[in-house]
């Protein structure tokens, strides 16, 4: 399945499920996915500086999007951190790109997680959810022989919904594995 057919998927089922589920009188109240934004943050690379370079590699790797590396913005002395340091690495997938990663997520990723039983379903209030991974390894395209070190990382679905209910049932649409309550 290519992006289109996922976004033509979207528009041709999703939507209206939607609309009849919510009794939304038109197309453009139904919820979409606006962005999914993928983060890790990297403490550790505080003490070592190759973390960084390498976890923006894997990122981008993950991603076909040029990962950025997310500065810190304050001194801390108890964890030896000044202003500016690099503490983390993040992306923000839109369009085609979005949906790309949104399917190899849903279909080779997610299955590929140790003792997987689904996902959790606490969305934040707003309608948007955020999944926490441990292990960068579920991704096909990164190559075990080549991993130092296991880093986990928080993927953001932000979605246009205004309730958590209706940003449940577009992802759920959208083929999330939600545990079954």
């Amino acid at each position: 399945m290519n992006t289109a057919s996922i976004k033509q998927d979207y528009r041709e089922r999703i939507v209206p499920v939607l609309m009849k589920d919510f009794g939304y009188s038109s197309v453009m109240q139904a919820p979409k996915l606006e962005k999914i934004v993928l983060n890790q943050g990297l403490g550790i690379a505080v003490a070592d500086k190759k973390i960084i370079e390498v976890a923006i590699n894997e990122m981008t790797t993950i991603t076909g999007q040029k990962a950025v590396a997310t500065m810190s913005k304050k001194d801390i002395s108890n964890f030896k951190l000044r202003k500016k340091m690099p503490i983390g690495v993040r992306v923000t997938l839109r369009g085609d790109r979005m949906y790309e990663f949104l399917e190899r997520l849903v279909r080779v990723a997610l299955p590929r997680m140790r003792d997987f039983r689904g996902i959790e379903n606490k969305l934040d209030g707003r309608g948007n959810y955020t999944l926490g991974i441990t292990e960068q390894i579920i991704f096909p395209e990164i190559n075990i022989d080549g991993i130092t070190r296991l880093l986990g990382m928080n993927i953001t679905f932000v979605t246009t919904a205004a309730t958590d209910e209706e940003g449940f049932a577009l992802l759920k649409e959208f083929g999330l594995p939600f545990k079954k309550n």
